[in-house]
């Protein structure tokens, strides 16, 4: 990866900063309205807004995903504004891990392999990545469940194997996107579970929900409405 980093950005513990950052979409909707906002490295973060305040789209941003419309983007020390659709792509590959509300998996592919092709794009073997997805899965208690594939799976099972494919590159960040929205309570708190467990151990995670109860587990809470960052709270 050819990206230089900002070297002041790395020695001052931001992980992601946002300065500036509007989105606009075709039609005139303004998703993001002159965000500016700093995230500090191993810092949790929840982003807790209505539908339609433009958290998703924030995400993407700060995850790389999406290009602003205007304003400054770095992530992880790497300036995202300058750098190459496939240096981002990199940048995610290496630095990034995402969590999503449908899990994203390949229902022909066993959990070992739904993890071990989230690193595809990393250049390691194939042989070091079924490796790393044992490891993530055990961590995340799915040892016994290696060879079933994801219609054998409980909706909580496979938002664990999500969390393994994110956490098996060793991110340094992690987005997750409203990741207990299609679970149970009780799986539902098994999976915030992991994601601060996860966090604990030097990851920066930031999470989009629109439930207080789950904002309210973390120490950060960025409050959104109308594309715009309204409230800033911290325990």
């Amino acid at each position: 990866m050819s990206l230089t980093p900002n070297q002041a950005e790395t020695e001052d513990g931001v992980s992601i900063r946002l300065r500036g950052v509007s989105k606009e979409y075709p039609g005139g909707v303004h998703a993001l309205r002159s965000v500016t906002v700093e995230v500090g490295a191993g810092e949790q973060v929840a982003v807790v807004g209505p539908s339609g305040s433009g958290k998703t789209t924030m995400l993407t941003v700060m995850g790389t995903l999406e290009r602003p419309t205007s304003g400054d983007v770095r992530v992880a020390g790497w300036d995202a504004g300058s750098a190459s659709d496939q240096e981002l792509a990199a940048l995610r590959a290496h630095e990034i891990g995402f969590v999503f509300q449908d899990f994203h998996l390949q229902d022909g592919m066993t959990a070992l392999d739904n993890v071990a092709n989230g690193m595809l794009y990393t250049g390691a073997p194939l042989g070091a990545r079924r490796e790393a997805a044992r490891v993530a899965l055990d961590r995340v208690g799915l040892s016994h469940r290696l060879t079933h594939r994801p219609p054998q799976l409980s909706g909580g099972e496979r938002q664990r194997v999500a969390i393994a494919r994110a956490l098996a590159k060793r991110p340094v960040i992690v987005f997750a996107d409203e990741p207990t929205g299609n679970l149970d309570s009780r799986s539902g708190a098994e999976v915030l579970a992991l994601l601060h467990g996860l966090a604990s151990e030097g990851a920066t995670l930031a999470l989009i929900t629109h439930d207080e109860h789950i904002a309210a587990t973390f120490p950060r809470r960025l409050q959104m409405r109308d594309g715009e960052i309204v409230g800033d709270d911290r325990q």
